[in-house]
């Protein structure tokens, strides 16, 4: 690892960065930015139905920049390790766990209409009521799971 990049990159360099990304997406496209909505594209392309190619660029992009900062900086998440959860739950387990979590939040994902990333970025940014309500359940939920672990595994998670 060549350590070029700080872990994390600081909240005051990556936010106003990411809100221009968003305000220049409907300054240039008039469409909103989101995750899910780039994975769709690539379902509709493996089924040769027509695409927003530049979803799918997007959607490389992630990969590739995700795959940058494991190489370029001190990425702890680098590896088959899952944080404090891969010390007391075996890899084996682990991954059935992770798996189904994803498929969840997939489908909990088309069902809002968007991903986290869509509500948060594009639908708070454009004062959307239902993307507000869906900022709010997923902090709500993420605080009460969290305590429930917390509860569960008497303090150590």
């Amino acid at each position: 690892m060549l350590h070029v990049l700080p872990n994390p990159v600081p909240w005051y360099i990556v936010g106003p960065l990411m809100g221009l990304v968003v305000a220049a997406m409907y300054a240039v496209t008039n469409r909103h930015l989101g995750v899910s909505g780039s994975y769709v594209q690539l379902v509709d392309a493996a089924r040769h139905r027509s695409i927003e190619v530049w979803r799918l660029w997007f959607l490389g992009g992630i990969f590739i920049g995700g795959a940058l900062v494991a190489l370029l900086g001190e990425s702890p998440q680098a590896g088959l390790n899952y944080g404090i959860l891969s010390q007391h739950i075996s890899l084996g387990a682990l991954i059935p766990i992770l798996f189904l979590g994803g498929c969840m939040v997939g489908i909990g994902a088309r069902w809002a209409g968007a991903c986290t990333s869509g509500h948060g970025l594009t639908g708070c940014s454009t004062r959307s009521t239902g993307s507000m309500t869906a900022m709010a359940t997923f902090m709500v939920t993420a605080v009460g799971v969290t305590w429930l672990l917390h509860l569960l595994t008497g303090g150590s998670i």
